[in-house]
């Protein structure tokens, strides 16, 4: 298959859905070591990587601790491998090395193998088992030193989790993917904790009782050393801005002390002032900011950071959010930083309509106006026409779409059209 082709392929397994567990990903890894496609020890349940691994879950700020520990290592001279999901433009970005995407060519011969490998498999592996397995495939072939693998979903049966770490991160909880890891904090706490194992050191951001009760009795039953990090990081600059920025460093920096991972003070200045994580607060231009909040936790520290930054001014806020999402206490989250809204139509399939959001507006925010675009294009040049700051936020699958409309690139869903 070339790069279209393969892609193609892999999108066409979300007919499969979401099936958490660890099955088929322990089945991909030991037959590709087999074959000799990956070079990991598959004897136990977890897999034996012959590099350290940061194992990182949490509900928020997973990605921007992943970047962070991904750019202070590569400051310190070590060869990294970054796994992360979900992709912003271009499917390449979830799998780095050393900073760079993996190659068209990578993926469409990564993703042949694999596919020629699990052709006749019932059940079949998903589009994100299928991710993670060329991921490793990847990593093993770059002979990285450091992965840092970020879990899709949950933790206890992620497919990242059938990979043994050297330590395991958990950044703040709260709820989100309701469907598939319970309706409770406790219950999502519970999956996300699942990331912890043995004797492993375990290293955390400050979370809400609930959660922290249960990450506490999971570290207890595996007799793994458990260090809550509550202070944040303010030595240096950090290029993502606002105060949240700055625990997930202070949590960045724990967790590879924690993994027994060398660094020094200077890579950690030079990691964090380079770090780069689209998306999150990230200033596309003089007047616009492109976030990718998609749940109510991560709306209302979106509301601080703009706050934090530009102070008592008012967004031309420019919305989509996907259909499962909690609208209503995103849209409340997002209310006190805005002067009007605008909808627009996007191409995503996943995402509510406009008139559907509309409705939701009318409800829980009815003093704020609103308008419904045709476009993201639309949307930006009735925003421009103001004096405001410009916001769009809501999901990261609209972030990638505005940014793919403001480089003047395919949009992800776009890339095995072409």
């Amino acid at each position: 298959m070339n790069y279209r082709e393969a892609l193609a392929w892999l999108y066409g397994l979300q007919r499969f859905g979401i099936k958490l567990g660890l099955e088929n990903v322990r089945r991909l890894i030991a037959e590709l070591s087999r074959k000799g496609d990956l070079q990991i020890a598959h004897g136990g349940l977890e897999a034996a990587a012959p590099w350290k691994v940061v194992h990182v879950a949490g509900t928020n700020g997973k990605g921007s601790v992943c970047a962070m520990i991904d750019s202070i290592l590569r400051a310190q001279g070590y060869r990294s491998g970054l796994f992360t999901s979900p992709h912003l433009v271009t499917f390449r970005e979830r799998i780095r090395v050393n900073g760079e995407m993996i190659s068209k060519d990578a993926v469409a011969n990564g993703l042949t193998t694999i596919r020629d490998l699990v052709s006749d498999w019932n059940p079949h592996p998903t589009f994100f088992e299928i991710a993670t397995a060329l991921a490793l495939k990847h990593f093993s072939n770059a002979e990285i030193e450091i992965a840092i693998l970020e879990t899709g979903m949950g933790g206890r049966l992620d497919a990242t989790n059938a990979v043994q770490s050297n330590v395991s991160v958990i950044t703040p909880i709260d709820l989100d993917h309701q469907k598939w890891l319970g309706q409770t904090l406790r219950e999502i706490a519970t999956e996300k904790a699942g990331i912890i194992k043995p004797s492993i050191p375990v290293v955390c951001a400050a979370q809400r009782s609930e959660a922290e009760e249960v990450i506490r009795a999971r570290a207890v039953e595996c007799e793994a050393p458990l260090q809550f990090v509550n202070e944040s990081y303010n030595r240096t600059m950090i290029a993502l801005p606002g105060t949240r920025q700055k625990q997930n460093a202070a949590l960045a920096i724990a967790a590879l002390r924690a993994g027994k991972i060398d660094i020094d003070d200077s890579a950690i200045a030079r990691g964090l002032a380079n770090v780069e994580w689209p998306a999150r607060f990230q200033k596309w231009d003089e007047r616009t900011i492109i976030d990718g909040a998609h749940n109510p936790a991560a709306a209302h520290i979106l509301a601080e950071t703009w706050r934090e930054i530009l102070g008592d001014q008012r967004a031309m806020l420019i919305l989509a959010i996907l259909t499962d999402k909690d609208l209503a206490g995103i849209c409340k989250a997002l209310a006190p930083i805005a002067d009007s809204i605008l909808l627009p139509k996007i191409r995503s399939e996943r995402a509510v309509l406009p008139d559907e959001l509309a409705k939701v507006l009318s409800v829980n925010t009815p003093s704020l106006p609103y308008s419904i675009t045709g476009s993201i294009g639309d949307a930006l040049e009735l925003a421009r026409a103001k004096p405001n700051p410009i916001l769009l936020t809501g999901s990261l699958h609209f972030a990638g779409e505005a940014l793919a409309y403001l480089r003047g690139e395919p949009a992800a869903f776009e890339e095995c059209a072409q």
